[in-house]
């Protein structure tokens, strides 16, 4: 079994294209990370398995590739990237990696020498419209997330009325992907990247990192996929067990130990979701992930 994917490897060999290589790149170093209760190279899932979540980041490359990025808007980005992984996998492995990454890519495709990824991302979030909406939505329901359930504005099996952004902040309140849409990525910039920062100006390795930013990501806010399957008292109890490993008074391999169960409710997948579009931004940024 692979244990360890090599950055300075896979930025060499995962494709000519350099927003295509930083996808895939951000996905496998998310994955090969050993974060707690996900799916890691020392951990499958019983419906999802590492190699599904390898195969699906380098299905994902293609799909983000600077020329789709160009010429496709954020929702066809998305049920692009949708597709690709339903090509090399049955399983959901990464829809809310898809959601997450599209406006980044068409914004760092987009961007101008003069703007910041945190503007271009802004604008293109502004630019979103009805016809985003409508193809992101029939990406999410042929993904069949779990925990999905229904809405009653804006419901993604209903046909879209607003722009993705609007509905994207509807659902704000119950999903921090869709707070990202509405916020203009604050989670990642203004909490995710300064983890990632102080993990690695602490010594620690890019997985040791990674780990330390999903912790960190949990100990401040509840994820919101475990709230759906588990309910609030359980997703706020996964956050007090993070803050208690961030304090040290917990050790990581209990933490690990207390979210793995049979039905994967404690799985923090909405957390790794965001692990891996800071890492994205990390490296569309310039940020040295040795």
């Amino acid at each position: 079994m692979v244990t360890r994917v090599d950055a300075t490897l896979a930025h060499s060999r995962l494709g000519r294209d350099l927003l295509s290589r930083d996808v895939q790149l951000a996905c496998l170093l998310e994955v090969s990370a050993a974060k707690p209760g996900n799916i890691t190279p020392a951990h499958d899932f019983s419906d999802t398995t590492y190699a599904d979540m390898v195969r699906s980041a380098l299905a994902l490359g293609p799909a983000f590739d600077r020329r789709h990025a160009l010429a496709r808007g954020v929702g066809n980005l998305i049920a692009d990237g949708v597709g690709a992984t339903a090509s090399v996998t049955g399983a959901n492995t990464n829809l809310g990696i898809v959601l997450l990454f599209a406006p980044l890519v068409r914004a760092e495709a987009t961007r101008r020498a003069d703007e910041s990824l945190r503007s271009a991302t802004e604008r293109t979030l502004a630019e979103l419209d009805v016809d985003d909406a409508a193809a992101a939505f029939a990406a999410i329901v042929a993904a069949r997330p779990g925990g999905l359930g229904d809405a009653a504005d804006h419901d993604v099996r209903a046909p879209a009325r607003v722009s993705l952004r609007e509905a994207m902040a509807a659902a704000a309140h119950r999903d921090s992907i869709a707070s990202e849409y509405a916020t203009g990525y604050e989670i990642v910039f203004d909490t995710g990247l300064p983890l990632l920062a102080e993990g690695l100006e602490g010594g620690a390795s890019t997985l040791g990192a990674i780990v330390s930013l999903h912790v960190g990501l949990l100990a401040v806010r509840p994820d919101t996929l475990v709230e759906r399957k588990a309910g609030a008292a359980a997703a706020q109890a996964v956050t007090a067990a993070a803050r208690e490993v961030r304090a040290g008074t917990r050790t990581l391999e209990e933490f690990d130990a207390s979210l793995r169960g049979p039905d994967h409710r404690l799985n923090p997948g909405t957390t790794a979701d965001l692990v891996a579009a800071t890492l994205l931004v990390a490296l569309l940024t310039g940020v040295n992930l040795p």
